[in-house]
């Protein structure tokens, strides 16, 4: 008989939408798993194998000898936590749920709260896989020394919203041809274990081979975060300018782009496919 109207401030707005992005953030970690921390450990599992591999590989081959001098293991490591870092959160944010997902037939729910949730979730399992890693490694083979722990932590921030930023382009034109840009994120996650840098010293590389991997913010992010990493390891030819702004821009075409691709989304688009 009588509706009382609930005023709402911009603070308790906010609260509201932070409180939304969390439970849909959640939502996300346990989405591939139905146990979060049998999900944790497939994710920790996932690095230790690519570490493992890596390792084996450069041993094999010889490349220990043109790795940075200290541990070998943590040099393998920064490489493989940032590039799981990077594809993980592309794949993640390109994957997102869109303005035709079901999910946004649910009022409090949209894009924005989606993309943030996807890509929190990401950066949540990431950073907690490699601090558990570096802690058992630490606790168990042998005590590590990284010379700029918060250092190597702002790098992986840069690397994660460099992820975001580019998983934003895609999935803005995902809708528009999905197979198409399915196919672009897959060429790009598989591309980037190589170009990523992860198994070379920069330093020592000769300049055809630089030009050849400078394009991408993610061979920057790792050269830099060696050098946060490693005492004696100066980078010479990448900076963390050049990501952040990469970052910036691809943000921006992703945030217009997916604004535009909302306004125009329809259920019919994928009828006749």
């Amino acid at each position: 008989m009588f509706h009382i109207e609930k005023r709402r401030t911009r603070a308790s707005g906010a609260m509201d939408l932070l409180e939304l992005i969390f439970h849909a953030t959640v939502r996300n970690v346990r989405k591939n798993h139905g146990n979060a921390v049998l999900g944790l450990l497939i994710n920790i599992f996932q690095t230790v194998l690519m570490v493992a591999v890596f390792y084996v590989m450069f041993d094999l081959l010889g490349l220990r000898r043109i790795a940075i001098r200290g541990d070998f293991l943590l040099y393998v490591m920064s490489g493989v936590f940032l590039f799981m870092t990077h594809t993980k959160t592309v794949g993640a944010v390109s994957g997102a749920e869109g303005p035709t997902s079901p999910m946004m037939k649910h009022a409090p729910m949209n894009t924005v709260v989606a993309i943030t949730s996807a890509a929190l979730s990401s950066l949540y399992l990431q950073i907690l896989s490699a601090a558990l890693v570096l802690y058992f490694y630490h606790a168990a083979i042998k005590p590590l020394h990284i010379h700029d722990p918060v250092g190597v932590l702002g790098v992986m921030m840069i690397t994660w919203l460099s992820g975001v930023a580019i998983g934003m382009v895609l999935l803005a034109a995902r809708p528009w041809a999905p197979d198409l840009v399915g196919m672009l994120t897959l060429i790009y996650q598989r591309v980037n274990m190589i170009a990523s840098g992860k198994m070379f010293v920069v330093n020592m590389l000769p300049g055809w081979m630089i030009a050849l991997f400078d394009w991408n913010p993610l061979f920057h992010c790792i050269d830099q975060a060696r050098g946060e990493m490693f005492l004696n390891y100066t980078p010479h030819h990448t900076t963390l300018s050049y990501p952040f702004y990469v970052s910036m821009a691809c943000l921006m075409i992703g945030l217009m782009a997916e604004f535009y691709t909302r306004r125009h989304a329809s259920v019919s688009w994928g009828a006749g496919r």
